[in-house]
C-alpha cells in the first residue's frame, strides 16, 4: 500500500530481502490516497480518506462515470510511486480485492501497456476443500466464494489472452483474520497440485495467530515433508 506512512520503511525493508517477491496493493477503500484530495473530490475526503465502507465504495465506483477518471489518475499515481521505489514489480493486487471490481479492472485493462505488469492476483479460493477443512462463518464464507468465483471468471480469459499469469488457486480468503496455524497444517495437507498462493495479514497484534502461522516450525516442517516449492509470483 503505497500511500501509507510505512512505505518507506516497508521499501527499505524489501531492499535487505531481495528475494522477497513485492507486489502492488492498490488502495482505493479503507486508507489514504496518493493524490491530493482537491484532484478526486469523489473519492477521497478532505483529510485525503478513501470511504471506509466497500459496499458503498463498490456501488459508486460502477454506477458513477464520472468517478472513473478520478479512479484512473489515482491508479496510475500509485503505479508510479511503486515505481519511483526502484523495486521489482512482483505482481498487482488490490484491497479487499477490488483490483477484480469490474470499473477498476477495466482500467487496469486500459493501461496494461503503461503500466507493465504480467502477474495478478486471481482471488479465487476453492469452496468445497474450505469447507472440508474449516468450520463456521458459512454466510460470510458462501458470499465470498460467489461474489469473487464469478468476478474472477469474468477477468480470467482476458488475463489469459493477454499473458498475465496467476495461480490456480489462492488461498485466505475464505478463511480471513483466521489463517492460523491449526489451518495452515490442514491446507498443506488437502494442498491440490500446481500452484497455489496463501494470503494472509500478520501482525503482533490484531492478527498474531496469522503472524505465528508464518513462523511456525510444525509449518515449515510440513512444508518440506510434502515437498512443496515456496514461490514468488515472478517464477510462475
Amino acid at each position: 500500500m503505497v500511500n501509507e506512512p510505512a512505505f518507506e520503511e516497508a521499501v527499505s525493508l524489501a531492499r535487505s530481502h531481495p528475494r522477497l517477491g513485492v507486489g502492488l496493493h492498490l488502495s482505493l477503500l479503507c486508507g489514504r490516497a496518493a493524490l491530493d484530495p482537491s484532484e478526486i473530490p469523489g473519492l477521497a475526503n478532505a483529510s485525503g480518506g478513501f470511504t471506509e465502507n466497500p459496499v458503498a465504495a463498490g456501488m459508486r465506483y460502477f454506477f458513477l462515470p464520472h468517478l472513473r477518471e478520478q479512479l484512473r489518475k489515482e491508479i496510475r499515481a500509485q503505479f508510479a510511486r511503486f515505481k519511483e521505489s526502484g523495486l521489482p514489480l512482483d505482481h498487482v493486487n488490490g484491497h479487499l480485492h477490488m483490483h477484480l471490481h469490474p470499473t477498476v479492472f477495466r482500467i487496469l485493462q486500459d493501461e496494461i501497456a503503461a503500466f507493465r505488469f504480467n502477474r495478478m492476483r486471481l482471488t479465487r479460493d476453492p469452496l468445497l476443500l474450505n469447507l472440508r477443512i474449516a468450520g463456521g462463518f458459512y454466510a460470510y464464507r458462501l458470499s465470498h466464494a460467489l461474489i469473487f468465483g464469478y468476478l474472477s471468471g469474468r477477468a480470467r480469459s482476458w488475463l489469459q489472452r493477454n499473458k498475465v499469469l496467476h495461480t490456480e488457486r489462492v488461498f485466505g480468503l475464505l478463511q480471513n483474520g483466521r489463517v492460523d496455524e491449526d489451518y495452515v497444517l490442514r491446507l498443506l495437507q488437502a494442498l491440490p497440485s500446481g500452484d497455489s498462493e496463501l494470503y494472509s495479514h500478520p501482525s503482533v497484534d490484531e492478527f498474531r495467530n496469522e503472524f505465528e502461522a508464518l513462523i511456525s516450525p510444525r509449518v515449515l516442517a510440513s512444508v518440506r515433508e510434502h515437498g512443496i516449492e515456496l514461490i514468488r509470483y515472478q517464477d510462475l
